[in-house]
């Protein structure tokens, strides 16, 4: 390193003296082409040197081009054919795009290479640049990108279990979703120390069905913040469910699948009867408020969520719809609001990617 630093030391002193000599011509042939860097240490042939030095560059582009959605929207797939000036010292100059396809691609694969002696740069690093007559030249570079849609997969990685979204005969309950519906009806369980406490609720349950049956909970949301002990009881109810379902195949074998469904959480006590009278109501003013909404009658629509949350403050999913309505009507501040409350009642992805839109602050 410093025999390296006392040479570009030396080039610097003597370069005012030699200008006048300096080759600025670009060649598109050299007799060594540049390499992108990060291949110098291997101790192997050029040949393979190349190779590697090839790989990282398409390394580097491919993980930094964003596909188009506009490309991905029109279904786009091709080439952009780009060039470029590897220069003597080992950044890049004058990118220019022979070949574009369009949607957004060319200008896609400009702002990453014009992002490239940044990021190069930053890590320290430099193209190892074109050479005659074992001087450095500029160089004239070539570089195809490909922009190819890829076939979504047929699964997904929750965690580390592996969940099949498309599958060719879908998870199902047997006997079908009356039946899933009676069995939770008559396994789930009211928690005996909050029996008297007329608290309400519903709860969404995603459950992994393995390829052998075994049933385990993926998620719970719980609406109404009933608390742990109903959802334990709501985890126990679903992954009792074990060797009742028919599984999901795809190409000829079972796979693990998922499965989404409701438990609603209502008192027996007799002094109890009243509220879920209310909860009854309450789910009725939705189904109003979202046909009303719906129906282009918005204010009405709103009018009959806010009822319904006024039975029941905290429940997240009426608080939710609304906030919905409020963003759809472009009135920001309240859906912002609502959002913040259903926030501390429940963490909803969606909603944390929403707030720093709809809230001013």
């Amino acid at each position: 390193m410093k025999q390296l630093l006392t040479i570009i030391s030396l080039f610097c002193f003597l370069a005012p003296q030699i200008n006048a000599q300096e080759d600025t011509t670009i060649y598109k042939i050299a007799e060594i082409q540049p390499r992108f860097p990060g291949c110098e240490s291997l101790d192997t042939t050029v040949a393979v040197i190349n190779q590697c030095a090839q790989a990282n560059l398409l390394a580097f582009v491919n993980g930094n081009i964003t596909y188009p959605w506009i490309a991905q929207e029109n279904g786009i797939e091709g080439t952009v054919v780009v060039t470029f000036v590897v220069e003597k010292d080992g950044f890049i100059s004058k990118p220019e795009i022979l070949r574009d396809i369009g949607s957004d691609c060319g200008k896609e694969t400009m702002r990453v290479l014009n992002g490239m002696n940044k990021a190069l740069k930053d890590a320290k690093m430099a193209w190892i640049p074109g050479m005659r007559d074992h001087k450095p030249v500029r160089t004239q570079y070539t570089l195809p990108v490909k922009f190819k849609l890829r076939e979504p997969l047929d699964f997904q990685m929750v965690g580390l279990d592996t969940v099949y979204v498309i599958t060719d005969d879908s998870l199902s309950f047997r006997g079908g979703n009356e039946a899933l519906a009676a069995y939770l009806a008559e396994n789930l369980n009211y928690p005996k120390a909050y029996k008297d406490s007329c608290l309400i609720g519903d709860m969404d349950i995603k459950v992994l069905v393995q390829a052998d049956g075994f049933v385990k909970v993926l998620d719970v949301n719980d609406y109404g913040k009933l608390g742990s002990d109903f959802q334990f009881e709501a985890i126990q109810t679903a992954t009792s469910t074990f060797g009742q379902w028919t599984s999901a195949t795809r190409k000829g074998r079972k796979v693990p699948s998922a499965y989404d469904f409701f438990v609603v959480f209502k008192p027996t006590e007799a002094h109890c009867q009243s509220r879920v009278t209310e909860y009854e109501q309450a789910n009725l003013l939705v189904e109003e408020g979202s046909n009303l909404f719906n129906g282009g009658d918005t204010e009405a629509g709103i009018q009959k969520f806010s009822e319904a949350i006024d039975l029941f403050p905290k429940n997240a999913s009426y608080l939710y719809l609304r906030g919905q309505a409020y963003m759809n009507t472009d009135r920001n501040d309240e859906a912002c609001a609502d959002f913040i409350r259903v926030k501390a009642i429940l963490p909803i992805g969606i909603v944390n990617q929403l707030l720093p839109i709809l809230c001013k602050e």
